[in-house]
């Protein structure tokens, strides 16, 4: 569920563009990659919770795969480049993690989670003209898709 101001966006719209620190030390913005690859924004919860664990480290699992297919994965949530940072190295992860402290940037794609306070579980596939092509916010935080289904969506977007 979104949070009650803000709906989440869907497929057709533009993705609104950012800049986000990130645990590679660089800001990290949206439109640094507009005409270069797809991207996927993967809103998670919380670092070091049992599902956020498991879908971060399966992203870092499948890194080589999302390159190959020419999408940049960014996860984003609302925990500190300190908390993410040691998150990614405790997992060993090759994803980069983008802090999205004050919920800024979740709140304007309506991946809030009632509570207001961090993301739900969202994903929006962008592509390379800055279009989101796939829209999914999951019931509540505790849900995730499999890669397998966005290696699926992934293909509709890039035939």
């Amino acid at each position: 569920m979104s949070d009650s101001t803000t709906l989440p966006l869907v497929a057709g719209a533009t993705a609104p563009d950012f800049v986000l620190p990130s645990t590679s030390g660089a800001p990290v913005a949206l439109s640094q990659f507009r005409g270069v690859k797809h991207v996927l924004l993967a809103f998670f919860p919380k670092a070091f919770t049992s599902v956020c664990t498991s879908e971060m480290c399966a992203f870092s699992d499948d890194f080589d795969a999302f390159a190959d297919a020419r999408v940049e994965v960014l996860p984003i949530s609302v925990d500190t480049v300190d908390v993410l940072q040691q998150f990614r190295d405790a997992h060993h992860m090759k994803v980069q993690l983008l802090s999205d402290v004050g919920a800024t940037v979740a709140r304007h794609y309506g991946a809030l989670w009632t509570d207001g306070v961090i993301a739900n579980r969202a994903y929006f596939l962008i592509d390379e003209g800055g279009i989101i092509r796939w829209a999914h916010v999951e019931e509540h935080p505790g849900l995730h898709r499999p890669n397998a289904e966005i290696f699926e969506r992934i293909k509709s977007v890039t035939g």
